[in-house]
């Protein structure tokens, strides 16, 4: 039996500024009908378990292209979906924020087709370069998989960022809107990571908890949003260029990170 929309996410997919054609497809193969769907099950989470409080969405553009860049905190992709659903359901008007997935998600059965309906595509450089073309939002993660494998104790901290989101930014002239989110690391606080029987299962890791399973518990989340920030270059420059403007965005999501952590004990 399929699953009842609810009218607030179908009134928001409806909203949504993105040249649908009469079957409710966009030239992306983002469906309408997948959107809504996935939104309504989502709502539930975003706005009942988890809470999610978005901060700084006056940052993010209305229209128009632009990176949502920020830290990885949770396991797995949990920090990915609520950054997306808060560009749903908080941002006005609603925005999709198209992400690159991983590689490895095509091995699984009709994984590669559910992610491209809601407006996710397979990470290369092609993808990402044709989506800022059209005026798209594109979220990334420079931690990779690094980044979702840190442990309950480094939830807070950052590791090493990739530097292709900087040339693509730069090559694209692209605003950057840093981001943080908190929370993750207490939906599902990892003890370890299980890389051999991840390897078996076709994934580079499975979470372990206390619980052993990587079922988040109902944690409090949070986004916080930076203002744009702007890199000049053609994406084509030298290493040290590059990765020293890599560092200004890593430092300002460390600085958001920090906010997060005052406001999550209460303090001013």
């Amino acid at each position: 039996m399929p699953l009842p929309i609810d009218p607030e996410v179908r009134v928001r997919v409806d909203r949504l500024e993105l040249p649908w054609n009469d079957l409710g497809i966009d030239p992306y193969g983002i469906s309408k009908d997948y959107l809504a769907a996935y939104f309504t099950a989502l709502r539930f989470f975003y706005r009942r378990y988890f809470s999610v409080e978005a901060h700084g969405l006056e940052h993010v553009p209305k229209r128009g292209r632009v990176m949502l860049v920020g830290n990885h905190s949770g396991g797995f992709a949990l920090d990915g979906v609520m950054v997306i659903a808060s560009m749903f359901f908080d941002k006005d008007p609603p925005r999709v924020a198209q992400a690159m997935v991983e590689k490895f998600l095509n091995k699984f059965p009709f994984a590669s087709q559910i992610s491209s309906r809601l407006g996710h595509l397979t990470g290369i450089p092609e993808h990402a370069e044709r989506l800022l073309a059209d005026e798209r939002m594109l979220m990334v993660f420079p931690e990779g998989a690094r980044g979702t494998a840190k442990l309950y104790r480094e939830r807070y901290s950052l590791v090493h960022f990739g530097s292709g989101f900087m040339r693509l930014a730069q090559k694209m002239k692209t605003p950057i809107v840093p981001f943080a989110f908190l929370g993750g690391g207490e939906a599902v606080p990892t003890i370890s990571n299980a890389v051999t029987l991840g390897k078996l299962l076709g994934v580079p890791y499975i979470p372990v908890t206390p619980w052993l399973v990587a079922l988040p518990l109902p944690a409090k989340l949070e986004v916080h949003y930076s203002e744009p920030m702007f890199f000049e270059g053609t994406g084509s420059e030298e290493d040290d260029v590059v990765n020293a403007n890599v560092e200004k965005v890593k430092e300002r999501i460390a600085s958001l990170i920090e906010i997060g952590k005052r406001r999550r004990r209460g303090e001013p």
